[in-house]
């Protein structure tokens, strides 16, 4: 292999970060002795031929002779992981578009695969199953693979390697041209499905789903039983899968589409199994983050595990009801019962069951979660997240809860007896962003907040918390007007801090020069974007003399800054003819289900126009009918999301109704 390596011309290939001239020394070292260094290598290799996928490079193609070579060397720690590899580049290169993959991939993928169909034959068992995996994941036609398999199929003892054979079976069948024994291979994985062995039945199911997607929801007895029988375990031991209860879980909950709740159902059923009564939960958790209709079979079937005796699924049948929220009021008794089970999570923020049930109260609106809530703001150790995270929207339900600002945002109608706490904890908090979240919590109160004002006049006269302030004292309003002069002292500040105080101070007293100048004067320049827009839509017709540049911003290339030019021009000008068209194109695509973030404030901007924003009403009649959930987040904001959106919607409907 050495002498192979060093005739190729690395320096002329490319990898994921350039000149792929280190390939050979990485290829070396996980040929060495050391198995920790061999791992290490292996990982690195992965990383430059293949880090996030989207193409096959010519370092890829090169190296997949010497990755195989390693691969059938008894003495190569690195072995299975080089198959490893060889199986995400071959699959990677059955998904790329034709210009993603390199010119010498398919000439050298067709030189490897003999090496491959040896490899079913190797003395160990693992290395037999990443063979079949690779196999499996390959885009070569079934006639140059299924006589290998077949052949392996009838030969092999090892469990965990027949699982693997009947996966690539599977797939290898559908990849035409499947030759003379296609059929043979149907009618042997039809067959499986009556084996006594309940993880053969599941992987037959597997193979067989691509071409018949109707067979698990006829054969869920089937499925229901292998995923909860204690042998799922035997998964983890595959090349394919490699994983236990909840990873199997989730893999098979992907061959039934739609909202259907039939196998959360089935897994949700009473087990002895911990790890199985979890992983129910999570199916529970990724069915309802995407469909709002199974929320009525699921439900009691959450509340039945709130006495569940492991934390863990206590925690998360109370996370659950948190993330339905207003859909879960029926239940606050039940989340109720809560408050005082101080067991925690085995996760690295060690969030307690009672604060789970603190957040499930709180997007209730139930004062019962209040005394627990101060105890918080007061400073008690707490699992909520410390900052805002956000979660792309997945398959699965990411389980966590939000920061304690978040968690107050929604409270407003309870401001008054939160606040003594807020205010008194202002005075102590040393984390800048910790202060920014709760005076933003506090805006978001408005003028409920008011009571808050006297501890924010001291905060903005520090030059390092003024900013926070002013922001929670714009939201407040006209109860802010004590802080007038020193808001008109900050106007001076250079850029948006300038703009925020002048901001807050039209806010507070209700005199727009300040921030018309300053905000006028940001839109002519670079940095004029939609948050100067949206403030200068709140000055209505005093921001008149602009309306030039916002008719101008309504063809911006970004949709945010159209969505907000569009409502500062109508805000200034009544101006409906041009604006409604402007907001209506932002949001056409949410009738089709597909939702952005930015279509949210278009919504409700067209609300606010009222019957000229009738075009849009009509073209979204049906979005609060969808079943599907509007959102781009996981986790619990995803659920805000979809109640957020479609209350503007609600909103805009009957803003426009006869």
């Amino acid at each position: 292999m050495r002498v192979g390596v060093d005739a190729v011309d690395w320096a002329g290939l490319r990898h994921n970060y350039g000149s792929a001239e280190e390939i050979p020394g990485l290829l070396r070292r996980c040929a060495g002795p050391d198995p920790d260094d061999a791992d290490d290598a292996s990982s690195e290799l992965l990383n430059l031929l293949f880090h996030q996928g989207g193409w096959i490079c010519s370092a890829a193609s090169a190296a997949l002779p010497f990755m195989l070579r390693l691969a059938a060397t008894p003495q190569v720690p690195s072995r299975r992981a080089m198959l490893e590899l060889v199986a995400t580049l071959a699959a990677e290169a059955g998904r790329v578009e034709a210009r993603f993959l390199d010119p010498g991939w398919a000439s050298a993928w067709e030189r490897a695969l003999p090496e491959v169909l040896r490899l079913l034959d190797d003395p160990g068992p693992e290395i037999r199953r990443a063979a079949a995996d690779v196999l499996g994941a390959c885009e070569s036609p079934g006639e140059l693979l299924l006589p290998g398999l077949l052949r392996s199929w009838e030969a092999e003892d090892d469990p965990a390697t027949r699982l693997e054979l009947v996966l690539a079976l599977g797939h290898a069948a559908l990849r035409a041209p499947a030759g003379a024994r296609g059929a043979e291979v149907f009618g042997l994985l039809h067959g499986l499905l009556d084996a006594p062995q309940p993880q053969i039945r599941l992987a037959a199911v597997h193979a067989l789903a691509p071409a018949d997607p109707g067979l698990p929801a006829r054969r869920l007895d089937l499925v229901l039983e292998a995923v909860r029988d204690p042998s799922v375990e035997s998964w983890r031991r595959t090349s394919s899968v490699r994983t236990g209860v909840l990873g199997v879980h989730h893999w098979t909950s992907e061959l039934f589409t739609g909202p259907a709740p039939d196998f959360a159902l089935g897994v949700l059923a009473d087990h002895h199994d911990d790890e199985q009564r979890i992983a129910a939960l999570a199916q529970a958790g990724g069915l309802l983050s995407r469909w709002r209709s199974p929320v009525a079979p699921l439900l009691p079937r959450l509340v039945g595990r709130l006495d569940d005796p492991v934390a863990e699924v206590r925690f998360r049948a109370v996370e659950l009801l948190a993330c339905l929220g207003p859909a879960a009021a029926a239940h606050a008794d039940a989340a109720a019962s809560l408050l005082s089970d101080g067991a925690v999570r085995t996760t690295r923020r060690k969030e307690s069951v009672a604060e789970a049930a603190l957040w499930a109260l709180a997007r209730m609106n139930d004062p019962r979660c209040l005394p627990g809530l101060i105890e918080l703001i007061a400073g008690t150790r707490s699992g909520f997240a410390s900052n805002s995270a956000h979660y792309p929207a997945t398959d699965r339900h990411h389980v966590g809860l939000p920061s304690l600002p978040e968690a107050l945002c929604h409270l407003s109608d309870h401001a008054e007896l939160l606040l003594p706490a807020i205010c008194d904890r202002i005075g102590t908090v040393t984390d800048d962003r910790l202060l920014h979240r709760i005076c933003e919590t506090l805006a978001e109160w408005g003028p409920a907040a008011e009571k808050a004002v006297p501890r924010l006049l001291g905060l903005l006269e520090d030059d390092r918390t003024w900013t926070a302030a002013a922001t929670a004292l714009a939201g407040i309003g006209r109860g802010g007007a004590a802080a007038g002069s020193l808001l008109l002292s900050r106007t001076r500040a250079d850029g948006p801090h300038g703009e925020l105080a002048a901001w807050a101070y039209w806010r507070v007293r209700g005199e727009p020069e300040p921030a018309l100048e300053l905000l006028g004067h940001s839109l002519a320049g670079q940095r004029g974007r939609h948050p100067e827009l949206r403030r200068l839509a709140g000055l209505g017709a005093r921001s008149a003399p602009l309306a030039d540049r916002f008719r101008a911003m309504t063809a911006d290339t970004d949709p945010w800054t159209r969505v907000e030019a569009a409502h500062a021009l109508w805000a200034a000008t009544g101006d409906t003819e041009d604006t409604v068209p402007v907001l209506t194109a932002v949001v056409r695509d949410l009738a089709e289900g597909r939702y952005l973030p930015v279509m949210l404030p278009a919504v409700r901007h067209l609300a606010r126009m009222g019957h000229a924003a009738r075009p849009a009403a009509d073209l979204l009649r049906g979005v609060p009918a969808r079943d599907r959930r509007l959102r781009t987040n996981g986790g619990w904001r995803g659920f805000t999301q979809d109640e957020d959106i479609r209350s503007a919607v609600r909103e805009l409907l009957g803003a426009t109704s006869p």
